[in-house]
């Protein structure tokens, strides 16, 4: 069991490309948004319990039904709110398990909301990947094909990236002037030691 290290990153700052780059020198890494849609298909218990809060619509065909969900919480803080007291810690706890059993000197855990659920305060050190907003916009209108509203509409769903960077141990800047490859392989270094 090596070190634990969290790493996040608003909607478009590019927080997988850096993961690409810890994958490819061998580092493991969870994904915690994947694993949390697996598990909210896999797990009775979170299945039973996500029923229980939002009806039976919330499944189809035994799946999640996605669109159903996102429609409930998606303006709805407390709703939102609902939702993450079941599935954050099945996930937190899946990602612990993980963690502890890999035996590479550090292992990543990649996951979009690491600060806002709390689960950044089980891990060793954190690493926050930045851009600058109107980058992060532009990245995620090219790839998700959706408008400016809509991008801002996510981001205001996430804790704003100064609010993260003073609990992060570290900042990875990805504004594709500043090189990235160099902050990794420093942090890479530091990690193995």
């Amino acid at each position: 069991m090596g070190i634990k290290v969290g790493i996040a990153g608003g909607i478009g700052s590019g927080k997988t490309i850096v993961c690409d780059v810890f994958k490819v020198l061998g580092i493991p890494i969870y994904n915690a948004d994947l694993e949390a849609k697996l598990i909210m298909n896999k797990s009775d218990q979170v299945r039973k319990a996500i029923i229980a809060a939002f009806g039976d619509q919330a499944y189809q065909d035994g799946l999640l039904n996605r669109e159903f969900l996102s429609a409930q919480v998606f303006n709805d803080a407390d709703q939102l709110a609902k939702l993450n007291a079941i599935v954050h810690p099945a996930v937190i706890q899946a990602a612990e398990d993980w963690a502890d059993a890999q035996t590479a000197p550090y292992s990543l855990k990649e996951a979009s909301i690491l600060f806002e659920s709390g689960s950044y305060k089980k891990l060793d050190y954190t690493i926050l990947v930045t851009a600058p907003v109107e980058i992060r916009i532009a990245r995620v209108m090219q790839r998700d094909q959706v408008t400016r509203e809509q991008v801002l509409a996510r981001m205001n769903n996430q804790l704003p990236d100064e609010e993260k960077a003073k609990l992060a141990d570290f900042v990875i800047i990805n504004d594709g002037i500043k090189a990235l490859i160099p902050q990794v392989m420093a942090l890479h270094r530091q990690f193995q030691k």
